[in-house]
């Protein structure tokens, strides 16, 4: 379900859908560059350690299936209407829950409990302070509809009892598109560490922390 209402400029609002994808990329580099020179305390190649990994990647992939999902109900159509359907019944901003769950799994890579409590701390930290942003905006563009949504459903953590399946609008492949490939850089994270993995073993690059 989504609530019409009279629309509203967009330049603004893809400033800060810009500043979204700035704050991904950042963060995704920054975390890449920790996990050059950290390991697990779990040594590679023991059950704990490959099992944190695995669970990691179930975390990217949800992640990225996720952000996909929201990308076919939020359509380009945030700055003109409220969308309360699918995803955005349960949380209104699925898609920093789905690249925050994404983070996390890139953080078990190392194979430690902690790298995945830290990166999901990181980037739903740092998606906190351009959810505020985008908020002020949007009730100043949606009004009262925005409003009553934002009453209703929880900022962040999802809440499942509230899900309604609504509707998709106008399907528009080519944000699909954009969403899949911001996604990937998630992906990319799988053969790198496996790389820095190995590179560890071998006394190529230092260790200069452990995480339990």
């Amino acid at each position: 379900m989504a609530n019409e209402i009279n629309p509203a400029p967009v330049k603004e609002l893809g400033g800060y859908q810009h500043m979204r994808r700035m704050v991904l990329a950042v963060l995704v580099v920054v975390l890449f560059a920790a996990l050059l020179f950290g390991q697990s305390t779990f040594p590679p190649e023991t059950p704990v350690h490959e099992t944190i990994e695995m669970f990691g990647v179930l975390l990217i992939f949800l992640g990225v299936v996720g952000r996909l999902w929201s990308t076919l109900y939020i359509g380009g159509r945030k700055s003109s209407e409220v969308v309360t359907g699918g995803p955005y019944s349960i949380t209104r901003n699925p898609l920093y829950v789905f690249s925050t769950i994404a983070a996390a799994g890139v953080g078990a890579q190392i194979g430690s409990f902690s790298g995945i409590i830290l990166f999901a701390l990181l980037c739903a930290g740092a998606f906190h302070i351009v959810i505020l942003r985008e908020e002020r905006y949007l009730k100043e563009v949606l009004g009262a509809p925005y409003q009553a949504y934002l009453a209703r459903v929880p900022r962040f953590f999802p809440n499942l009892s509230l899900y309604q399946e609504g509707d998709t609008g106008s399907f528009k492949p080519r944000l699909l598109l954009t969403t899949l490939l911001d996604g990937l850089v998630f992906l990319v994270a799988l053969p790198v560490f496996e790389t820095i993995d190995g590179a560890q073993q071998s006394g190529i690059l230092p260790v200069l922390f452990r995480l339990p």
